[in-house]
Order: structure tokens, then C-alpha cells, then sequence
């Protein structure tokens, strides 16, 4: 049986981004910045415990700490791994590595890479996707996550500069804002997933009663330890829930 030439060339061209995509040097620039988000790591690691027991917490108190924020980010990072796979036939390890491990969102970068693709007249991962394509493509993602770091050098001192202002106006304010702000971005991601489907939406009240019957739990039983794993815990259990509705046909 002959193989169609269209599907020999889009096999060629798909072989030829594969090799661009994994260059050595993308995996040396990747490797190098993991390398550098290592060394803040320790280096804040450091800060940390040097301004704990200035404020007097010992050492069992920043070990909890470090421990919490450990746990806590193993459920939030699990979206991000399954996103990364799904992206990986698109740009590769290391530019997936360095783009949606690194900084920004999985929707802005595909985003940036799609509208960059189309106006070489070019589908993302479609017909027209060539190397010199992917190559444009990873430009606008880099430029569009590096537009977030260069916003956040800029505008994190006047920030702290208007924090330290309102604080000295109203403590209480101050004490308030961040949480509030916190809060109300995750409760417009929450809001923006409900009306795209009845699956989406009873996950989310799943995640929420089974995050708020973990805290509860925690509060009863004293059990610190629960508390550090609700998040993970509840996002396990959403995304099990999910898949399993969704293999069962319902949602």
C-alpha cells in the first residue's frame, strides 16, 4: 500500500522540529536555569531560617513550615506535569521545561505560540508547522513569559512601597488585602471552570468538600500533619473523581 506524499512530508517535517526541539543547546539553557532556580532556592532557604530565629520560631517550627510548603505544592504541581505531557509533542522537553515549568500559564504560552503560527499561515501542531514555525513560535512564548518576570522586577518594589505606606495608615488593611486578593484569584479561576461543563462543576464541589471536611477534620482531631496535606489530598480525589466520571461516560 503507498503512503500518501502529504503524510511523508508532514512525517519529515515533524522529525525535523523533534530534532530542533531537543537541541543540545535548548537542554544547556534549560539545565541552566533550573540551576540558578536551585542556588535562590538555598539561598532563600537560608533567609528564611536566619529571619525565623530572629522572630523567635526554632527549629521545629521551620521545619513544619518547610514540610507544609513542600506537601502543599505536590497537588498544584500534578496540573502542571499534565499539562507539560500534553505539550511535549508540541515544543519539546526543554522548551516545555523552560516555558511552562518555569514562569506563566499553560493557556497564555499555547496562546502566544498559536497566534504566532497562524500568522505565518501555519496551524499549531498542524499542517505548515516547520521548524523555522516552532522557532517563531517558542520567540513569542519566551517574549510573553518574559514580559511577567520584567513586570514583576518593576512593579514588585512600588508595590511594597504602597504596602508600607497603607500599612502604616491601617494595620488592619493591610492584614486584609493580600488575603482577599489571594481568595478572589482563585475563586475567579474556580468561577471561569464552572460553565464549561456539569463534570467541571462537580469536581470543583467535590475539591471544596473534601478540602473543607479535611480542615475540619484537622480543627477536631488537632492534627496538624492533615492540614498540610488537605490540598494534595483534595486534589487527588477531585482529579480520581473526574477521571472516573468521565471513563464511566457520565460527564
Amino acid at each position: 500500500m503507498s503512503i500518501p506524499a502529504a503524510a511523508v512530508v508532514a512525517a519529515g517535517a515533524s522529525e525535523s522540529i523533534s530534532a530542533v526541539a531537543g537541541s543540545p543547546v535548548l537542554w544547556l539553557v534549560a539545565l541552566g536555569v533550573f540551576a540558578v532556580i536551585f542556588v535562590q532556592t538555598v539561598i532563600y532557604m537560608k533567609a528564611a531560617r536566619s529571619a525565623g530565629e530572629s522572630v523567635g520560631l526554632d527549629s521545629r517550627d521551620l521545619t513544619r513550615a518547610y514540610r507544609s510548603g513542600a506537601i502543599s505544592s505536590i497537588g498544584p504541581s500534578l496540573a502542571v506535569v499534565i499539562v507539560a505531557i500534553a505539550l511535549l509533542a508540541l515544543f519539546g522537553t526543554p522548551a516545555v521545561l523552560l516555558r511552562i515549568g518555569l514562569i506563566g500559564s499553560a493557556a497564555t504560552e499555547t496562546a502566544s505560540a498559536s497566534i504566532a503560527s497562524s500568522s505565518l499561515g501555519a496551524d499549531l501542531g498542524g499542517a505548515g508547522y516547520t521548524p523555522q514555525v516552532f522557532a517563531v513560535a517558542f520567540i513569542a512564548m519566551t517574549l510573553s513569559g518574559g514580559a511577567w518576570m520584567v513586570a514583576t522586577l518593576l512593579l514588585t518594589p512600588l508595590l511594597k512601597r504602597g504596602g508600607t505606606k497603607l500599612a502604616e495608615v491601617s494595620p488592619a488593611a493591610m492584614a486584609l488585602i493580600p488575603g482577599a486578593a489571594l481568595l478572589g484569584a482563585f475563586a475567579t479561576l474556580t468561577i471561569n471552570e464552572l460553565p464549561k461543563s456539569g463534570l467541571g462543576a462537580a469536581t470543583v464541589i467535590v475539591s471544596s468538600l473534601v478540602m473543607a471536611g479535611l480542615l475540619v477534620a484537622a480543627r477536631t482531631l488537632d492534627a496538624g500533619w492533615l492540614k498540610e496535606w488537605a490540598l494534595g489530598i483534595s486534589i487527588l480525589v477531585s482529579l480520581t473523581f473526574a477521571y472516573v466520571v468521565h471513563t464511566a461516560g457520565v460527564g
